[in-house]
């Protein structure tokens, strides 16, 4: 028999027709009501006076190419990281314009994704399914999103090509239907694999069979994105209309002849602004990565301030710098603007809905969930008032693709800045020496751009 309910937990008809007449006879909730319900909560609750206070051009600007367009995909962090480094190659070729291949390095990012997921249920086979920790990977598995250690590794490993050598298809510009497969895929096959080692299989018996699951996600992923070339002709004609041969190339080869970039020379400054975690140390998660013994997930956490600063210096320096947010709050695509309080929903509403970092972090309500690129800032008398964003969403959005944000957007929603460790003070350049605090696999700063 079921224990009765108390009868103060229970909602009861003179509960709610006290609650329906105190709202019911609210003369400003009817007039939100009537405003909502023909416009839209977010158009309604609007802020006019915040959009026109907004000004586009910057003090510092970077920015002399068009945006790129992801699709309808969650390859933000790989784009902003290659459009961070097209700026280079645009210099070492001479031209206005170049894409790297955006299809490239997510072929690669996907292949070692599966076999790291694969090799971390081999791992966890002597743990229940249904622990925290194994059902949290099953159920996050091979998402499009990544972090900035983990594209990191790929081009360490993989290389770079231009977009020409491996374009666009229907299934990179739209990866849902593909991401199914290889979930259907990857998820049936870490069962047996968990089955296999907990029989006693040896190591090279676990070895062989994760290949053998391994040529089959290479499989789906070539008729679905094309086969990633191991190397390729290369010749360009530059802006000023002069010719130039390179010949063969690898893609290994491309990266280090027209990037040249160090990026193990960059660090991953985090704002986690939970009490207990303590600013100038180091952070990583627990099973989040894509290479196999690649470069490992490395944050240090410290003050927005300094991230601001660091941002700035490295615009100044002629460098855009790749960063993480919680892009949808206080937002707006259309216009291209991310400013703080851009929408009032609690004057609207009725409803104090007003926030903190940190508690929006601690109840789940804000984490990273798009990576973008900072190309200009706009200075007044050495400190920063807005931001240019060069976003991955097309060009017919915000200022032709690009957006303004504003500082204290993002002192709010701006959750990591990449830069390079010789701008950071000497005592954090200690930090990264340490051995850094391991959160869960669930924590939010385990979330991807």
């Amino acid at each position: 028999m079921s224990t009765p309910t108390p009868a103060h937990q229970t909602l009861t008809p003179k509960t709610i027709d006290a609650i329906r007449n105190q709202i019911d006879t609210d003369p400003s909730a009817r007039l939100a009501r009537n405003a909502v319900t023909e416009v839209g909560i977010q158009k309604a609750a609007l802020e006019h006076a915040k959009v026109t206070q907004v000004r586009t051009s910057m003090s510092n600007r970077l920015d002399k190419w068009p945006v790129t367009a992801q699709g309808k995909t969650g390859r933000c962090w790989l784009f902003a990281s290659l459009n961070l480094m097209r700026a280079t190659t645009m210099e070492k070729l001479g031209v206005k314009d170049f894409e790297f291949s955006q299809n490239y390095a997510m072929f690669w990012e996907k292949f070692e994704r599966a076999n790291y997921f694969l090799q971390s249920m081999i791992n966890l086979a002597d743990q229940p399914l249904d622990s925290r920790l194994v059902q949290y990977l099953l159920a996050d598995v091979l998402q499009d999103g990544g972090q900035w250690d983990m594209l990191a590794a790929v081009y360490q490993k993989h290389g770079v090509v231009p977009k020409e050598v491996m374009p666009e298809t229907v299934d990179s510009s739209d990866t849902d239907k593909m991401n199914t497969q290889l979930r259907i895929l990857l998820r049936t096959s870490a069962l047996r694999l968990r089955e296999l080692a907990q029989s006693g299989a040896s190591e090279t018996e676990l070895l062989n069979a994760k290949e053998q699951i391994l040529a089959d996600v290479y499989r789906i992923l070539t008729i679905s994105l094309g086969v990633p070339p191991k190397e390729f002709d290369w010749q360009w004609e530059d802006s000023e209309g002069n010719f130039h041969r390179s010949g063969v190339m690898t893609p290994a080869r491309f990266y280090q002849e027209f990037v040249g970039i160090d990026l193990a020379d960059y660090v991953c400054l985090v704002d986690d602004p939970r009490t207990e975690h303590a600013k100038g140390r180091t952070m990583t998660v627990a099973y989040l990565g894509d290479v196999v013994g690649g470069q490992p997930i490395l944050y240090l956490n410290c003050d927005i301030s300094l991230m601001k600063k660091l941002a700035a210096e490295s615009i100044l320096s002629g460098d855009p710098v790749w960063f993480g947010c919680d892009v949808g709050a206080m937002s707006s695509r259309e216009r291209g603007l991310m400013v703080n309080d851009l929408y009032d929903y609690s004057s609207l509403l009725g409803v104090n809905l007003n926030t903190t970092k940190e508690e929006r972090v601690l109840s789940g309500q804000s984490l990273m969930t798009h990576a973008m690129l900072l190309t200009g800032v706009d200075l007044v008398d050495g400190d920063p008032r807005r931001w240019r964003v060069e976003n991955s969403w097309g060009d017919q959005v915000g200022d032709k693709g690009f957006f303004t944000m504003d500082d204290s957007w993002f002192t709010e929603y701006v959750f990591e800045v990449v830069v390079k460790k010789a701008a950071l003070p000497e005592e954090l350049r200690g930090a990264l020496q340490g051995s850094p605090l391991v959160l869960p696999a669930w924590d939010p700063m385990g979330s991807l751009a």
